[in-house]
């Protein structure tokens, strides 16, 4: 295992990666960790916005790897990105609205499918991950 080939990697590759690792982690945290009392809602909170940040990092980054060419620079993860933007800021707007429970299911579906299924997808071989991860 070595990071070399995503450090050697063009930079919107690198710093999607990174972002969308930290992500995975931060989101971790927010689904395991405890939330009420005024600790655990303003950690909440302030890993929330971190994490929101950082998922769109991921996103709009995307838009700029066009390593995967199905519709002329595009492919169908695009269209994954256009679909977290949008549920990102649904699930924002729910909870500020206080609609915890559409908030929550947005956000667990958005760390499941925008973070966690798409990684699975760059553990393929060929792909740089897995190179990181199983070598050459």
């Amino acid at each position: 295992m070595s990071i070399e080939p995503l450090t050697s990697a063009s930079l919107p590759i690198a710093e999607h990666a990174f972002a969308a690792l930290a992500a995975l982690l931060i989101g971790a945290m927010q689904l395991i960790l405890a939330r009420g009392g005024f600790a655990g809602t303003f950690a909440h909170k302030v890993l929330g916005y971190v994490w929101v940040i950082l998922l769109l990092f991921v996103a709009t980054s995307g838009f700029f790897i066009h390593e995967l060419r199905t519709f002329v620079l595009f492919s169908p993860i695009h269209l994954v990105s256009i679909f977290t933007i949008f549920l990102l800021l649904r699930a924002v707007i729910f909870a500020r609205q206080g609609n915890i429970r559409a908030h929550k299911r947005a956000m667990t579906l958005l760390y499941f499918l925008a973070l966690v299924a798409t990684s699975l997808f760059t553990l393929l071989p060929g792909r740089i991950m897995h190179e990181v991860i199983f070598g050459s």
